[in-house]
């Protein structure tokens, strides 16, 4: 089947010549060609949160990271939708479902993952956060009653071993700080999952680019008391020029811009195609943890890594 794309004619123009015929098609290589830029470009940006957020959280206690995070994200997303979508179309009956949006996506997702974050690794991170499908699927079936095949359901049991094989990587001992980084990181994912399938209702009906600001630039008001606090006990001044670029790479690099290259090649693509991508990204970010911050791949890791992913595989593809 070939691969269409929203914007050109699904098939070439009819009664044209050859010169105008190979103009369509260098047409269809080119796009293609920068699609498949533009996502390679996200998938490295995604990865390379969990690399920064986990070398800036170290010297940055995780409240006061997530407020500055979330301000500089809130400021960029406001802008632009006084551009974009000009005014709020939320109606009342919608108000509690943005609300409980607004508090999935801030005070429990990114805050639990910028806080998980400070005692496992940037690979467990990623890793973890690739089983997404997986978790979306089961909370479908639960709160949706979307049928499971034989298929995902095997997906979705060795999915869940490899999370177990990550999550114990160092032994079952809830006291280590290792275990506890997981299984909050863990919890992270789950809200970000939860905020994917209960916010996909409103994402039909007022667009994907309008809730998710809305519900950004709300969860940065739900914790800005929180924040405030937090940035009150910290001294700013100690911020160096790397804490501000990280900062900067996550409030813009990841809520924004790798956000928009994510929507434009669902948009662009099959999600299927977009999904192989996505998965890729808990190699990339093992790679670049061992490049940069020199994080060695234990085999308890690579056992786990091989089943989770094939796990969520085996889910997307039954």
């Amino acid at each position: 089947m070939p691969i269409q794309f929203k914007g050109l004619p699904s098939s070439p123009p009819k009664a044209v010549g050859k010169t105008a015929l190979v103009l369509y098609i260098l047409k269809l290589k080119i796009t293609a060609i920068m699609i498949y830029i533009l996502i390679i470009i996200q998938v490295l940006l995604a990865s390379g949160t969990h690399l920064v957020a986990k070398a800036v959280v170290s010297d940055v206690d995780p409240i006061t990271l997530t407020f500055l995070r979330t301000c500089v994200s809130s400021a960029a997303l406001a802008i632009l939708f006084l551009i974009k979508e000009k005014r709020i179309k939320i109606q009342r009956e919608d108000y509690a479902k943005m609300l409980w949006l607004a508090f999935v996506v801030i005070p429990l997702n990114q805050f639990l993952f910028l806080y998980g974050i400070k005692y496992t690794t940037a690979a467990n991170a990623s890793l973890l956060y690739a089983t997404t499908p997986v978790l979306v699927l089961v909370f479908s079936h639960i709160m949706l009653g979307e049928k499971l095949t034989k298929q995902k359901i095997a997906g979705v049991f060795i999915a869940f071993c490899g999370v177990a094989v990550i999550i114990f990587e160092h032994g079952v001992s809830f006291s280590s700080d290792y275990t506890y980084g997981n299984i909050v990181m863990f919890v992270a994912v789950i809200a970000w999952s939860l905020y994917t399938i209960q916010g996909k209702p409103m994402v039909v009906k007022y667009g994907a680019f309008h809730v998710a600001s809305l519900s950004m630039i709300g969860g940065m008001l739900l914790f800005l008391p929180i924040g405030v606090y937090g940035v009150s006990r910290f001294d700013l001044s100690t911020l160096t020029v790397s804490h501000w670029e990280g900062i900067l790479y996550l409030g813009l690099g990841t809520s924004v811009i790798s956000y928009f290259l994510w929507y434009y090649a669902i948009g662009k693509l099959e999600t299927t195609k977009v999904a192989i991508f996505a998965n890729a990204q808990p190699i990339v970010t093992s790679g670049l943890s061992y490049v940069f911050l020199h994080q060695l791949i234990s085999p308890h890791y690579a056992v786990g890594a091989v089943l989770t992913l094939f796990g969520v595989v085996l889910t997307e593809l039954g």
